[in-house]
């Protein structure tokens, strides 16, 4: 199965094996998946849980950090401080810690894939929140167009096709309380430090849905 290390803080060399992150991991050293052994899929998913558990809040905070300089297409403000801002006033109002991490990343995806960013975040965040959070993040974007009486474009009846849906009154409050309003320079946001503890609990949280 080969040495245990070659863990290094640098990446890998021209052909060389990637470092591995923690001096008790070893590697599996097999030419194709097929050849992996019972016991080394063991050994692999107890590495892969430490890893995740170690590394995926920062991971995602690095991901959501890379917005914080993007330009904007228009709005006063870019998609990073829109994320600040509902995450600053859900906590200003007393929402509990899971919604706030939901409301600071619920657009994390929306400069890749526009289209879908509510599933993206959705399959990101869902399975360790409630099914309630997990719906706004997948069916939010439909309940902003009731939001712009104006646009050409936007349907004011496409949240309708979720009318009976149990939570949603919840995502109508949300759009209408914490999105569609932080689009200003003007709305007090806290910085993304404030929020760093909360995402970290958010991911150590047990998964609730797969």
């Amino acid at each position: 199965m080969g040495s245990r290390h070659d863990h290094g803080s640098g990446g890998p060399a021209a052909g060389g094996r990637s470092p591995l992150l923690r001096d008790d991991f070893q590697y599996i050293e097999r030419p194709a998946l097929e050849a992996v052994t019972a016991e080394e899929w063991e050994i692999l998913g107890r590495q892969r849980n430490a890893y995740l558990a170690e590394r995926r809040a920062d991971q995602v905070l690095r991901m959501f950090e890379t917005l914080r300089e993007q330009p904007s297409f228009g709005y006063e403000i870019n998609m990073f401080r829109h994320g600040l801002q509902a995450a600053s006033l859900m906590l200003r109002d007393g929402h509990d810690e899971e919604t706030v991490v939901v409301a600071l990343l619920h657009d994390f995806a929306y400069d890749f894939c526009v289209e879908t960013h509510g599933e993206a975040a959705a399959k990101l965040l869902g399975p360790f929140c409630s099914e309630r959070n997990e719906f706004l993040l997948r069916a939010h974007q439909d309940f902003l167009t009731v939001h712009c009486p104006h646009h050409h474009a936007c349907d004011p009846m496409e949240r309708e096709r979720w009318r009976g849906h149990p939570h949603f009154e919840w995502v109508a409050q949300f759009v209408e309380r914490y999105d569609q309003t932080t689009i200003t320079a003007v709305t007090p946001e806290l910085p993304l430090e404030a929020f760093r503890p909360l995402v970290h609990r958010f991911f150590a949280a047990p998964v609730t849905r797969r």
